[in-house]
C-alpha cells in the first residue's frame, strides 16, 4: 500500500505515551525491527491537534530516532511523519487501520498564540 506524507507545520502534537518498543509477537515478545536497517523499533502515543480537531495515535519510530528530554504533555515534532493505510484479516474477521512512522521524535516548543498579548 501507498506511503502517505503527513504535513504537520499547522499541527500541535503533544507526547501522551513515553517511548515503549514496539512487539511484534505478543506471544513471545519479540521487538520489531525495522526491514532495511535491523534496528529496533519504539512506539509513542499523541495527540495530533489541528484546525480545532483532535486525534489520538500511535506512532513507530526508529530507538535511534527517540530523543532526550521527552515529558508527557509536552509538544514534540516528529519528522517526515508517514501515513500507511492496512488491512489484515485475524480470527476470520477483516481488520483495517493507518499506521503511523516518522524518522523521530524530538521536543518543540508550543505554537505562538494568535492575538495573544504579552
Amino acid at each position: 500500500m501507498r506511503t502517505i506524507r503527513v504535513e504537520t507545520s499547522a499541527a500541535t502534537i503533544l507526547l501522551t505515551e513515553a517511548p515503549e518498543p514496539k512487539v511484534r509477537d505478543r506471544q513471545t515478545g519479540e521487538i520489531a525491527k525495522d526491514a532495511v536497517s535491523g534496528e529496533s523499533l519504539m512506539t509513542i502515543g499523541v495527540v495530533y491537534i489541528e484546525e480545532g480537531e483532535s486525534s489520538l495515535i500511535k506512532v513507530t519510530v526508529p530507538e535511534s530516532g527517540v530523543s532526550e528530554g521527552l515529558a508527557l504533555g509536552s509538544p514534540v515534532s516528529l519528522p517526515r511523519l508517514a501515513a500507511r493505510p492496512w488491512e489484515s484479516v485475524f480470527n476470520g474477521q477483516q481488520r483495517h487501520g493507518i499506521a503511523y512512522r516518522a524518522a523521530a521524535v524530538t521536543p518543540a516548543a508550543f505554537p505562538a498564540v494568535v492575538g495573544a498579548s504579552a
